[in-house]
């Protein structure tokens, strides 16, 4: 398969940065993207939602759908999935993009903070798989991509923001052990993260940590995906990737378009 002309692709906070990006990409090929996310009306610090989203996938040639949800719960999780498979016939491929970040230390962490970021992205991987997957079960080619890094236990990923590395790290534990149980199945299930920082919104919500010239583009993580997606789910599982290796192997070899600044120092993402 070299392309997602008319597969059915669910994604997680994807009113934005890289899960948009990597909506748009599957658009192109004439995919139906389902958008399920928070923001149905204009966020005071960041842009755009869920509605802007569909747009710009209906714009690029698939077939878009808003879905307001709130990955912590169930009941909407599980409604979204089903509005989905009704609208298009099924689903291919899940996209688990939706995260929440704090970069704080034990002491600075408040537990509302914790268990934000944890029913999120954890507890949000697992219920959004979970639901998926009866569908997923009988598509052709499934896929489950989450948004997560490598599973590295060196402390160094841990004693700064303890919490975050725990739900983020929680993501990938799905990844690793959904791609085990589904795998006699023929469901795919990968986590795909980015070499360097990455130029999104949420990055300014950061507080400058990491300036846009010393980043690459969404281009390059939804570029990767593409990839990913379009790879026979029975023979290409169970991998934790990194964008620019996927494209390496997909023939890439000039990633400099990619870079926000074409003269900056790229900044290598904490979690490698």
């Amino acid at each position: 398969m070299t392309n997602l002309q008319g597969k059915t692709v669910f994604i997680t906070g994807g009113s934005r940065g890289i899960g948009l990006a990597i909506a748009l990409k599957a658009a192109k090929d004439g995919a139906n993207v389902a958008i399920a996310a928070k923001t149905d009306t204009p966020h005071p610090n960041l842009p755009g939602t869920i509605h802007d989203a569909v747009d710009q996938i209906n714009a690029a040639g698939g077939t878009g759908l808003a879905l307001k949800v709130d990955i912590r719960d169930e009941d909407q999780v599980k409604a979204a999935v089903e509005k989905t498979a009704e609208t298009f016939g099924g689903i291919d491929i899940l996209i688990n993009n939706a995260s929440a970040i704090s970069l704080t230390g034990t002491l600075e962490t408040e537990m509302k903070r914790y268990d934000l970021m944890n029913h999120v992205n954890a507890r949000g991987t697992f219920l959004a798989s979970k639901t998926c997957l009866p569908y997923l079960l009988k598509a052709e080619n499934p896929h489950i991509l989450m948004l997560s890094p490598p599973l590295n236990m060196d402390a160094k990923w841990f004693k700064n923001n303890c919490a975050y590395t725990i739900a983020k790290y929680g993501m990938s534990m799905c990844a690793l052990g959904l791609a085990a149980e589904f795998a006699d199945q023929g469901v795919a299930v990968n986590a795909l993260w980015p070499r360097t920082a990455i130029d999104t919104a949420a990055l300014a919500m950061l507080g400058g940590i990491v300036k846009p010239e010393n980043c690459r583009s969404t281009d390059i993580v939804a570029d990767a995906a593409h990839y990913i997606l379009t790879q026979p789910a029975k023979e290409y599982t169970g991998q934790f990737l990194i964008d620019d290796e996927v494209l390496s192997a997909a023939g890439v070899t000039d990633l400099d378009s990619y870079k926000v600044d074409p003269n900056g120092t790229l900044y290598l993402d904490f979690f490698l």
